[in-house]
């Protein structure tokens, strides 16, 4: 007779599969690292569960009745979904979590928000970057990083997804004579020189400073200010809000610049599913925003 309103404890089918291995109780308990009494009355509250002797004891050790042979079979595939559905809980576990990047001027929280919701239970971090902070993607820092191309990154070493694309706007110093300007074109622009800046080729906003004789500089902040002094003018996504921050500044839409890109990128190759999920979460909310500046 079973234990009646209990389940069936994977402890003790665990003890039946070794003792049934080994053929002794002696080195079963060994084995589990218990005392050979308190083994034997485990396989016996089992027995009383199922309500049928599964082993007999011998001269020689231990040996399965018939009911052990039909039992044990069971017992071994029992215990095997049971670990492989621990593992899988572990993976889920492991897997849902990620470390998103993201730089300078780009606002990601609605993507966030939305990757939040969609998987409640995944650890969701976020890390602001500078345009010095190259090696966070490859050095594993961060899982996927949001940003504006190009990218000084391999292409062999990663995989983009494009979100969305915003037009480019110029920014100039009140009292400039395109300040009052309804638009510029990009021909127009073809005949202002390009400083010769350093910061460029790791500037991943890819912003554009314009002007002669203009010195390298990292900070977005001496940018704009060079820009406010009359030193330069600059050239820059829509989506970009700070220079407005500004009342010494002004904005002009430009017509016929190629427009910026904002991109997902994650190592090649990457596992994770949860990047994949935040691709979908940012195109779902983020194409909302280049729309509204297009």
């Amino acid at each position: 007779m079973n234990d009646l309103g209990q389940d069936l404890e994977l402890r003790l089918v665990r003890y039946f599969t070794v003792v049934a291995a080994h053929q002794h109780f002696g080195r079963a308990a060994a084995d589990l690292h218990v005392a050979q009494p308190a083994l034997s009355r485990q396989i016996q509250r089992l027995e009383k569960y199922l309500g049928t002797r599964l082993l007999d004891r011998t001269p020689q050790g231990t040996r399965l009745t018939p009911a052990g042979r039909t039992f044990l079979p069971q017992a071994q595939a029992l215990l095997r979904a049971a670990r492989q559905a621990e593992l899988a809980v572990r993976e889920q576990a492991r897997t849902e979590r990620i470390t998103i990047g993201y730089v300078e001027d780009l606002v990601i929280t609605d993507a966030v928000r939305e990757l939040r919701r969609r998987h409640p239970d995944a650890e969701i971090a976020t890390r602001h970057l500078s345009c010095r902070d190259v090696g966070a993607l490859s050095d594993k820092r961060v899982d996927a990083l949001i940003a504006r191309t190009p990218l000084p990154l391999a292409a062999d070493n990663v995989s983009t997804t494009p979100l969305y694309e915003e037009p480019r706007m110029l920014v100039v110093p009140r009292g400039h004579p395109w300040a009052d300007r309804v638009s510029v074109t990009a021909e127009e622009l073809a005949d202002e020189e390009e400083a010769p800046c350093a910061f460029e080729t790791a500037d991943w906003t890819s912003y554009r400073i314009l002007g002669a004789g203009v010195p390298p500089m990292e900070s977005y902040e001496d940018k704009l200010e060079l820009v406010a002094s009359g030193g330069a003018i600059a050239v820059l996504p829509v989506g970009d809000r700070r220079s407005s921050l500004r009342p010494d500044l002004v904005t002009v839409p430009i017509e016929g610049a190629p427009p910026s890109q904002v991109v997902l990128v994650c190592r090649k190759g990457d596992p994770n599913p949860m990047i994949r999920n935040l691709g979908l979460a940012a195109k779902a909310v983020l194409a909302r925003r280049g729309a509204d500046t297009g």
